[in-house]
């Protein structure tokens, strides 16, 4: 049957693309797509093809490893190719891997190695007689790129093997990356020499690589994971891939610390899925988890297909980072004035969720990334993190494209004028009739770490100021059912309900109120301290600024802005509405335990049985202590649960504070004291 001319044709057009979009990545560092939007396409050509058998050629891309070696580095041969991986893109496809292994090996039982697929370029190490003699880019699989003389700079990767089993010959493979500390620093460094800032850590790596100079190599503090063996010559014969990580681990090559053997597929799943929600806990980036079959027997027996190996699969993670077309820059102005560049872009579902708008930060960061309205621009999304828009892939913007300028007025109906104080970052509306400044206080003083007025969210705010029931804070307490039934998307139990978690809200804790007022540098962990000092809002209110700045964590600069805040009339007539309304001044919840943790800072990382981390604080905080989001010299302990912060117990190993279990937790809890 022949091939339908609109198949050949975008046949055609999906290989065009790929080859194009290949030679950009592999051979110039300068992608102008993400990662998924090439797997995408080529999962399409592989589907095409896999429907219509006939059309398959030789030098398709599905067949390919990589791209051509560039012509910079003199071409070096692989003893042993160096194939790429096939992809499972969800849990099914990893399942369907799984029975294919099963049905290849004839029911056999299999063992697997589970490893993180680290996000950065491949790499072949060649020793001889225990000397590094040569290092290879992958290329296309068989024919790479010699980059010794920059990988010699890598302070991960050993020059010179010791011990007394050196084989004669032995070809290591990994993965040389770049961790996020260095890639933030180049960054910084570029931000302050007012250069092009670099999109991703994996681009800055293979692009550090590909200097000319090994000195800019070293500069970028890249480092290196290895995970395989080629060529060995005057070694014994291995049976298993985790015998094989052993032996590179004895030789001093850095082997992850997060590689698992596991019996069952559906441990492996379960492998993929804990660190697809924390692949943001590392030091580096990873896209993913590779899986593969640790027997070598078994390996021999399944064989390659003709670009890929069919004893491992690498499961892909969602995309975090898409390209998509910046139509305009805005700016929003926050409840202090400060006015916010955002983009608002084509749509694209990116991160888990479909993001229309991304953070800009400020106008410094506009202008050093040099994003326009118009360019396409790779959006990243992280978790829960923010959108936010990375950079401008310049090969695809306008020839008459121009920088965009930050507006000179606010966009509000007073329209003041922008005000940027020498030295600072941002810039602000100065003007405190401003309507978009009135919202944005009114919002956050309903927000959960402030008045936690459920239901009073900013599409209601926003309703209730275009209809002129509210001004300020203070006026939501004097709404009604029937002025809130005016409102469009309310009906009576709605409106009721808004009401009763209105007044509710009167009798909120003392640092609640205080946080909601909105005092610059004013946050909770200060509104709590100076609560349990003063015990009422009208002593804060009188309280000189030297008193104020000796209570604990709040100092000197906090101290002047709360002086100066309640010194304004109209914050005074604002503060004397609230009580009119009869907001609670003075409702500070005295703790009952003993102060055993008075002066210590315990921060928790990780799940603990028993306790929600929020919880865990709490106790800590009830006891007299502090509970800080960081670990720093001054930090007494840290609590590690299930699942903790790998940074955060890097931190603490590298500075010899106390890392305590749950039952150590309750013991400290108790006594004050660590176990001993």
């Amino acid at each position: 049957m022949p091939i339908p001319a609109e198949i050949e044709a975008r046949l055609s057009d999906l290989r065009s693309q790929l080859v194009h979009h290949m030679h950009l990545y592999y051979e110039l560092d300068e992608p102008t797509i993400s990662d998924a939007e090439f797997d995408e396409l080529m999962r399409e050509l592989q589907d095409l093809e896999l429907q219509y058998p006939e059309a398959v050629t030789d030098d398709s891309p599905s067949r390919r490893v990589g791209s051509a070696s560039s012509a910079t580095f003199a071409p070096v041969t692989h003893r042993v190719p160096m194939t790429s991986l096939d992809n499972a893109m969800n849990a099914a496809e990893l399942e369907a891997w799984g029975e294919r292994i099963t049905r290849g090996l004839e029911g056999e039982a299999v063992q697997f190695v589970c490893e993180l697929k680290i996000d950065g370029l491949a790499i072949s190490l060649r020793y001889e007689g225990g000397v590094l003699v040569q290092a290879a880019t992958r290329g296309d699989g068989r024919v790479g790129e010699d980059v010794t003389a920059n990988v010699l700079t890598v302070a991960a990767i050993p020059h010179r093997l010791g011990g007394p089993d050196v084989p004669e010959v032995i070809e290591v493979r990994g993965e040389i990356y770049m961790p996020l500390a260095s890639f933030e620093a180049m960054n910084q460094r570029a931000a302050q020499a007012g250069e092009k800032l670099f999109v991703n850590p994996r681009n800055s790596a293979a692009g550090s690589l590909r200097q000319k100079d090994p000195s800019i190599t070293a500069s970028r503090e890249l480092s290196f994971w290895s995970y395989q063996i080629g060529e060995v010559v005057g070694a014994n014969e291995f049976t298993s891939h985790h015998s094989t990580l052993q032996v590179l681990s004895q030789l001093g090559f850095p082997v992850n610390p997060n590689i698992q053997v596991l019996s069952s597929l559906a441990e492996v799943a379960e492998f993929c899925a804990h660190w697809q929600d924390h692949r943001h806990d590392l030091a580096y980036e990873i896209d993913g988890c590779v899986v593969k079959i640790d027997d070598l027997a078994q390996r021999e027996r399944l064989g390659f297909t003709s670009r890929a190996p069919r004893w491992a699969i690498a499961f892909k993670f969602p995309p975090e980072e898409r390209t998509t077309v910046l139509r305009d820059i805005m700016v929003s102005i926050g409840r202090t004035g400060r006015a916010t560049p955002f983009a608002v872009l084509e749509p694209v579902f990116v991160g888990g969720s479909t993001v229309g708008m991304a953070t800009l930060h400020n106008e410094d960061q506009v202008r050093v990334k040099d994003v326009r309205p118009g360019d396409t621009v790779v959006v990243r999304k992280a978790g829960d993190v923010i959108p936010e828009v990375v950079g401008p892939v310049l090969a695809l913007r306008a020839p008459n494209s121009q920088p965009w300028q930050f507006p000179k007025h606010c966009s509000c109906p007073l329209a003041s004028e922008f005000h940027r104080p020498e030295g600072e970052s941002d810039t602000r509306c100065v003007e405190p009739a401003c309507p978009f400044q009135r919202d944005q206080r009114i919002i956050y003083f309903a927000t959960r770490g402030a008045m936690d007025i459920e239901g009073l969210g900013e599409r209601t705010v926003f309703q209730l100021s275009d209809a002129k029931l509210i001004s300020d804070a203070a006026d939501i307490y004097t709404l009604t059912v029937d002025q809130l039934m005016q409102l469009d998307g309310f009906a009576r139990m709605s409106a009721e309900k808004l009401v009763s978690a209105i007044q509710a809200s009167k009798s909120r804790p003392l640092p609640k109120l205080l946080t909601a007022l909105g005092v610059k540098h004013l946050g909770p962990s200060a509104a709590d301290s100076l609560s349990r000092s003063f015990g009422t809002l009208d002593a804060i209110m009188h309280a000189s600024e030297a008193d104020l700045a000796t209570t604990d964590g709040v100092g000197g600069v906090i101290a002047a802005s709360i002086v100066g805040w309640f010194a304004k009339p109209d914050n005074q007539g604002f503060i004397e509405r609230l009580r009119a309304a009869g907001v609670e001044f003075g409702n500070v919840v005295v703790s009952r335990q003993a102060q055993v943790l008075a002066g210590k800072a315990v921060v928790v990382t990780g799940s603990l049985v028993g306790y929600s981390r929020e919880e865990a604080e709490a106790a800590i905080k009830e006891r007299g202590g502090k509970s800080p989001g960081s670990v720093s010299a001054k930090t007494f302990a840290v609590v590690v649960g299930a699942d903790p912060g790998a940074s955060k117990l890097a931190k603490a190993t590298d500075l010899n504070i106390p890392i305590l279990d749950d039952a150590a937790f309750a013991y400290l809890l108790e006594t004050g004291e660590l176990p001993a």
